[in-house]
C-alpha cells in the first residue's frame, strides 16, 4: 500500500508564497496521475491541480490558474505545488492524492491514495 506524505503548508500573509511537496513511499507513485486537492470547513475535496504520469498534461481549476503550478520530481516520488499571490480564499486544508484516472476528466477526483493533509493559512 503507498502512503503519500505532504509537508510545506503554513501560515503567510496575502499575496505571499508557499510550496507544497507530497512524498511517496513507493516507486509506483512514478506511473499514476497524481493531483492536489483543498477542503474548506464542512465542505466537500475540490481539485485544484492534476499532473498526469507523463508529465504531459496539467489541469488548473480557474481560480488558481496563473497563480499555482503543479509538478512532479519522480527521481524523488514527490509531487510539489508552488503557490504564489495567495489569497485569504486559499485557505483550506490542501491533499496530494494519486491515481490511474484521467486528469482531462473529473474522475480524478475518485483516486485511490490520499495523504494526511497540510493547512495552508493566508492572512489578510
Amino acid at each position: 500500500q503507498m502512503r503519500l506524505a505532504e509537508s510545506g503548508g503554513g501560515l503567510v500573509q496575502s499575496g505571499g508564497s508557499l510550496r507544497l511537496s507530497c512524498t511517496a513511499s513507493t516507486s509506483r507513485f512514478n506511473t499514476l496521475n497524481t493531483a492536489w486537492f483543498r477542503q474548506y470547513p464542512g465542505k466537500e475535496r475540490e481539485g485544484v491541480a492534476c499532473i498526469e504520469w507523463t508529465g504531459i498534461y496539467t489541469y488548473y481549476d480557474d481560480s488558481v490558474k496563473g497563480r499555482f503550478t503543479i509538478s512532479r520530481d519522480d527521481a524523488n516520488q514527490t509531487l510539489l505545488l508552488q503557490m504564489n499571490g495567495l489569497k485569504p480564499e486559499d485557505t483550506a486544508m490542501y491533499y496530494c492524492a494519486a491515481g490511474t484516472q484521467e486528469c482531462s476528466t473529473q474522475a480524478f477526483l475518485q483516486f485511490t491514495y490520499w495523504g494526511q493533509g497540510t493547512q495552508v493559512t493566508v492572512s489578510s
